[in-house]
């Protein structure tokens, strides 16, 4: 009895100690439900800031989300409402990423797959355009599948960055 007595505490600290160092609210980076693993890069080149588009929607993370756009991005969509038969509408950088935020805290889980490239321009200087066809599930009850066309731009220091973003989703 007395060795059980001794030994108790000594488990429990030990288990509080090993713990210690574990979050258990904390994402697990770089794994996603058996999937390759997904970390961030230097957007040194437009998949990369795919790459790092896709991990800001997984980990819900607006901050990196921010680093994706150049300070001229403009969003492009077709909005089924305008005019009364619908047209073309955008936005800029700021609405983007104040909808993109509250996108991230009103939903829990995303799933972003960028499937296949249909189209790839280089011929533009500085400019690189793709267009990616992409499935987009959101909290599990809403998915969204299509075309998004992307402009890329380069800074002087060789950091790419969507400066447009047109999308062709399929409702």
């Amino acid at each position: 009895m007395k060795v059980f007595r001794l030994t108790l505490p000594i488990i429990l600290l030990s288990l509080v100690c090993f713990q210690g160092c574990w979050n258990p609210f904390a994402p697990t980076e770089g794994i996603l439900e058996g999937e390759a693993s997904l970390i961030l890069t230097e957007q040194r080149s437009p998949d990369e800031v795919l790459q790092n588009f896709r991990y800001a929607y997984i980990y819900r993370d607006s901050v990196i989300y921010s680093e994706l756009l150049d300070t001229s991005f403009i969003f492009l969509y077709y909005d089924p409402e305008l005019g009364g038969s619908g047209g073309d509408d955008y936005w800029g950088r700021d609405t983007e990423l104040r909808t993109t935020g509250r996108l991230f805290r009103t939903f829990d889980h995303f799933t972003l797959v960028w499937n296949a490239t249909i189209a790839a321009d280089t011929s533009q200087n500085g400019i690189i355009s793709l267009t990616k066809t992409f499935d987009l599930s959101i909290a599990g009850e809403y998915f969204l599948s299509g075309n998004a066309i992307f402009d890329f731009i380069s800074d002087p220091d060789g950091i790419w960055r969507i400066s447009r973003w047109q999308d062709e989703s399929f409702f």
